[in-house]
């Protein structure tokens, strides 16, 4: 997550036991009324359920009652919101599943995919048992791949003082083994766990290891994403395959309706603010909550909008949310509820 975000836990007890949970995408009182229905002990949201800082607990209040009535009822209130905007299968993911784009690549670079290249000599008898642990944590993945590393031979040289406890060599004189060096990369949001395997899996009291900053970031973490349709099409029939495939009651474009696009961008939520970031080769900029001078910019520049609103790009997130939870523990009672959006449209003609 962004460190601004206020994702987390916003009520419950840690040590709590679960047995059934609810997934939506804002915590509102009808979300809480549906986990009450569903006697579930939790909510997984997308949206944090405290978002500025509550000035008081009063019940006359609508957000501090609702903090209130939750809490009072035992039910712990969990987000994911930025951490779902930048993973693998999170809202952007699913936003352009739903959208059938091909070729999905990053948009955004984020700080969150920053790789670091770890660096660490073993001997030989040892390398398996490291490489193993440190691939088990989180290192050595590079897209449908696991467990890439690379080894090369040589001489490692130490000389143990009087405290030393050496796995290898004696005390005070000088040391020449045979070792690996070991290399391989990682997240840099794994490097906490990875060091704590590194350690528990290297032989030596004094691990010598290196962590190199790189300039390739994991291509699975973005904010927003870009990817082509199977054939081009105009915009005004991508804008209500849009409309139909997010099932909302209508989308705003900016652009030619007669225009033939092909490149599409996508960012579920407010990406009306990051349109003038697109690259100049993206034909048109799916997303929600689009002012009315960045449209008028975009039209400048020559970029299509589709503003499909902020529930409406973001919503298919809470299936998703529920069948991971599904997966990942099997015996959970797992319920979901996607409240309306808030927003009426009166169309015509």
């Amino acid at each position: 997550a962004y460190s601004w975000d206020k994702a987390g836990l916003a009520t419950g007890d840690p040590g709590a036991r679960v047995t059934g949970v609810l997934a939506c995408l804002t915590v509102t009182r009808e979300v809480f009324a549906a986990a009450k229905r569903a006697r579930a002990q939790m909510i997984v949201a997308h949206h944090p359920l405290i978002w500025a800082p509550l000035a008081t607990l009063r019940s006359d209040d609508p957000r501090s009652a609702l903090c209130l009535d939750i809490a009072a009822a035992g039910i712990a209130c969990y987000s994911a919101h930025t951490s779902l905007d930048v993973v693998p299968e999170g809202v952007n993911h699913v936003l352009a599943g739903r959208l059938g784009l091909k070729e999905i690549a990053p948009l955004f670079r984020v700080a969150q995919a920053g790789q670091l290249k770890l660096v660490t000599f073993v001997p030989e008898t040892h390398l398996a048992a490291v490489r193993d642990a440190v691939c088990a944590a989180g290192a050595g993945g590079m897209g449908k791949y696991s467990h890439c590393t690379f080894s090369a031979p040589g001489t490692g040289t130490f000389l143990p003082g009087d405290d030393a406890k050496p796995f290898l060599g004696k005390k005070n004189k000088l040391s020449e083994e045979p070792e690996r060096r070991f290399e391989t990369i990682l997240p840099q949001r794994k490097l906490g766990a990875v060091l704590t395997a590194l350690r528990a899996a290297h032989p030596y009291e004094e691990i010598a290891y290196d962590l190199v900053k790189l300039e390739n970031d994991d291509s699975s973490i973005s904010l927003g994403l870009r990817g082509t349709l199977a054939t081009p099409a105009t915009l005004g029939a991508f804008a209500e395959h849009v409309r139909k495939r997010l099932g909302v009651a209508h989308v705003r474009f900016v652009g030619d309706a007669k225009r033939k696009v092909r490149s599409v961008a996508v960012m579920g939520g407010a990406g009306g603010s990051s349109a003038a970031e697109v690259p100049g080769d993206v034909d048109i900029f799916v997303t929600g909550d689009v002012k009315y001078h960045e449209a008028l910019d975009a039209a400048e520049r020559g970029l299509a909008i589709i503003d499909a609103g902020h529930h409406g790009t973001e919503k298919w997130i809470v299936p998703a949310i529920a069948k991971r939870l599904k997966s990942k523990a099997p015996k959970l009672k797992v319920s979901e509820y996607v409240e309306p959006d808030p927003f009426t449209a009166i169309t015509g003609k």
